[in-house]
């Protein structure tokens, strides 16, 4: 039987307009709620942007936002897991020193950073994603604990800034690019697998009580937690080949149809 399920949100849960069918949402985590079985967004997304997707229909749902760097569910952190914060502005640095037009996000307890410099078209963009928005002139002003450095690059460069940073921070940090516009870095050993580990220990699961949906290279870690992976059909070949299973795309409801037939499975 399984009692947790842990999806990841851009590409996987969320179609490609950045929405979800409420109705189908509804009625399926109706049925899990009925099963006590749990719902784990899982996603690079500030968790108050994830509550604010959801609204009402979000109540009870455990996110692991800001790239599993915070655990909350109803309002309430649960835990949080930061990067020292000499280490983070080292990366900044190691980041400007390979490209001074990268769109740098800065994620810290409080909200997220950007430079007060940043074009509008850029800014739309993070509060795709982001709810809690701050710019400032220098992210040497920043007094929070940092969660994360995230990077968008419209250039698409990001696995060579991941080899750029690596050369000096590697042993010191975690650090993925999940798309090629898009980088991440968080503490050593703070990614999504990990942090639904902890999440398991809280609730009591174990791996062969999960099932967990992905499609980037962020996501691969999520197919070693759960007995029962799921890539979607659009997932990249690195998540694909780590999932036991490859299921229906973003764009056609995979993530709710598989739960759905899982549970009618379980039923019987």
């Amino acid at each position: 039987m399984f009692k947790l399920v842990v999806s990841d949100l851009d590409g996987t849960f969320l179609n490609n307009s950045g929405t979800f069918d409420v109705d189908l949402f509804n009625q399926v985590y109706g049925e899990m709620q009925e099963s006590n079985i749990s719902f784990v967004a899982c996603t690079g997304k500030q968790c108050e942007r994830v509550e604010e997707l959801f609204g009402e229909h979000g109540k009870g749902i455990w996110i692991l936002g800001d790239s599993a760097t915070r655990i909350k569910k109803d309002g309430v952190v649960v835990k949080e897991f930061t990067i020292e914060r000499n280490l983070a502005l080292q990366a900044i640095r190691d980041i400007e020193s390979f490209s001074n037009d990268f769109i740098i996000i800065a994620c810290t307890t409080e909200a997220a950073f950007v430079h007060s410099y940043i074009q509008d078209e850029y800014y739309k963009i993070v509060k795709g994603s982001y709810k809690e928005v701050i710019k400032i002139d220098s992210f040497d002003q920043i007094n929070s604990s940092f969660l994360k450095i995230t990077v968008y690059d419209p250039s698409g460069r990001s696995s060579l800034l991941r080899k750029h940073v690596e050369k000096t921070l590697m042993d010191q940090i975690y650090i993925v690019d999940s798309e090629a516009n898009w980088l991440d870095i968080t503490a050593l050993h703070t990614h999504k697998g990990e942090t639904v580990r902890k999440l398991q220990e809280i609730l009591g699961v174990t791996e062969d009580e999960t099932l967990s949906f992905g499609d980037g290279e962020n996501d691969v870690e999520l197919m070693s937690i759960a007995k029962y992976s799921f890539a979607m059909k659009n997932a990249c070949d690195n998540t694909k080949n780590a999932a036991s299973f490859i299921t229906k795309s973003n764009e056609e409801n995979g993530v709710l149809l598989t739960i759905k037939k899982m549970m009618d499975l379980q039923k019987q």
